[in-house]
């Protein structure tokens, strides 16, 4: 039984990052009820729809293609539920959670220890220019690409392209960059949650292509994974890189502040915020990333400044695709033109 925290204190500032850490404790236990509900209302539909998708082949291709599409949104709640494992924040018990992660990966094509490896550095180093490049999207200072050279900063305009990063992007990342860990490739535990990982898919995909050819593996398969990737990738660019986001050098880099003040808080209708499993409370994920994702509208509801903290609509997101630089005098994530004009 998961208990009540008592809100009845003082709430700090809400710049006060570490005071909010003590507060976010009170909600970190899990329920196993609920984990275990919110596993098979996600999983049980997955794997119906995919049931339904394949037995409409024999009727209509565009429905078959339709009923993918809408199955992508649980296959991205089943990634959302994997994260929360691997945080160990969706059961008690370490054991349970990872193991549940880890056959949610052959799903999700990501090798859970791996990923679980690296989305552990990108909390504990997001928001640091000095520790970039692993499990983040890479982010240079108006300086630093000012100082590249053109063939160098024509590479980095073509990455962070809208095209690049959310059309390309998700589907090398998770069919092929996921079947291997590099980066990782030193330690046995990486390397065998990589193997395993590819040797379920393949199996699942050999299944599917004996019983029933190639159809099911282009109109379900692919359209739903490619649809998830790309919501994913872009559900995590907008939890970071917005205008207001918060960068520091190494030096003056402080963990509790860019977890709080460098993560956004995405507001979304109520059937997305389902689907993406409350993820766009990211501010708050960022600085107590033990709290249950089903705990996370707790916490909006007990602490008004927590949830006006950050605040971004989804009109307001897709300006965030324009932004690409971070200018360190204004403290602010910047276009292309206007690093120019700061350059003029």
């Amino acid at each position: 039984m998961t208990i009540a925290p008592d809100v009845s204190e003082a709430q700090p500032d809400v710049a006060d990052a570490r005071q909010w850490v003590r507060i976010l404790a009170e909600y970190r236990e899990p329920s196993t009820w609920r984990s275990c509900t919110e596993l098979l209302i996600t999983i049980g539909p997955f794997i119906l729809l995919w049931a339904i998708a394949w037995w409409s082949l024999s009727y209509s291709y565009w429905l078959t293609f339709a009923i993918s599409l809408f199955n992508a949104a649980f296959l991205l709640r089943l990634f959302a539920i994997q994260h929360d494992c691997g945080h160990g924040a969706f059961f008690s018990s370490r054991n349970t959670s990872d193991w549940i992660g880890r056959m949610i990966g052959v799903l999700t094509l990501t090798p859970y220890d791996v990923w679980r490896r690296a989305h552990s550095i990108h909390h504990n180093s997001s928001g640091n220019l000095g520790r970039r490049g692993m499990g983040d999207i890479n982010t240079l200072t108006v300086a630093e690409y000012r100082d590249l050279s053109m063939k160098k900063r024509l590479l980095y305009r073509l990455y962070r392209h809208p095209i690049i990063l959310f059309g390309l992007g998700p589907g090398y990342l998770f069919l092929l960059q996921n079947r291997l860990p590099l980066g990782f490739m030193a330690t046995g535990k990486y390397w065998l949650s990589a193997m395993s990982t590819n040797a379920g898919i393949f199996a699942g995909l050999a299944a599917i292509m004996y019983f029933g050819g190639l159809m099911p593996i282009l109109l379900i398969f692919l359209p739903s994974t490619l649809l998830a990737a790309t919501a994913g990738v872009w559900l995590f660019y907008v939890q970071h890189q917005f205008e207001t986001t918060h960068w520091d050098d190494d030096a003056d880099w402080q963990l509790h502040d860019a977890a709080l003040h460098g993560s956004s808080h995405y507001v979304m209708p109520a059937v997305l915020q389902w689907f993406t499993a409350n993820i766009g409370i990211h501010h708050v994920h960022h600085l107590y990333s033990r709290i249950p994702f089903y705990r996370l509208p707790e916490v909006l509801r007990d602490h008004d400044a927590l949830a006006e903290g950050s605040r971004m609509t989804i009109r307001e997101s897709f300006a965030n695709a324009r932004l690409h630089l971070w200018d360190e005098d204004s403290r602010t994530l910047v276009s292309f033109s206007k690093a120019r004009a700061l350059s003029a």
